[in-house]
């Protein structure tokens, strides 16, 4: 029998609930984003890495797999999770717009939380199946978006500093 697979962003949420992480993230996207400025969204951790601006589309892209994820997950006895490529999702990021981008993960995250505000208790330990991860819960599922969105948000915030 195959176990449950852990939550590659656990570390990240510490004791911090996941849900409330992700009804923060919008706000503090664009805090940040208003702290980078047009110039500090060129601006990345490294040479070779994304931009900030990359970060936000990435975020937007990543959202929006979280919403067909979440619906299907709730939608479907054992939901098999589509995996997805991010560098090849990343090849257009620097011809996009940071603004956009933001805009559209902010839109795709209420709606998300909205439909989260919906769903039962026992909803939270349907089982579900990531080809790369094995099987999780829909809390593993939400855990993953809040310890992902934490990640970024530590990306921009260490961009926004230099």
């Amino acid at each position: 029998m195959k176990t449950m697979a852990t939550n590659p962003y656990a570390s990240k949420l510490g004791n911090r609930s996941a849900r409330e992480v992700i009804a923060e993230t919008s706000r503090k996207l664009s805090t940040l984003a208003g702290r980078l400025g047009p110039a500090g969204m060129k601006r990345s951790l490294a040479p070779g890495k994304w931009t900030a601006r990359d970060i936000l589309c990435h975020l937007a892209d990543t959202e929006l797999a979280f919403a067909f994820r979440l619906r299907q997950s709730l939608a479907e006895p054992r939901h098999v999770i589509q995996p997805f490529d991010q560098d090849a999702w990343s090849r257009p990021y620097p011809s996009l717009d940071a603004q956009a981008a933001l805009a559209t993960f902010s839109a795709v995250r209420a709606w998300n939380l909205a439909l989260l505000a919906t769903v039962p208790a026992e909803a939270y330990a349907r089982t579900l199946n990531h080809p790369e991860r094995g099987d999780m819960t829909f809390q593993v599922l939400v855990e993953t978006m809040a310890g992902h969105d934490l990640n970024h948000l530590g990306q921009l915030e260490t961009i926004a500093a230099t």
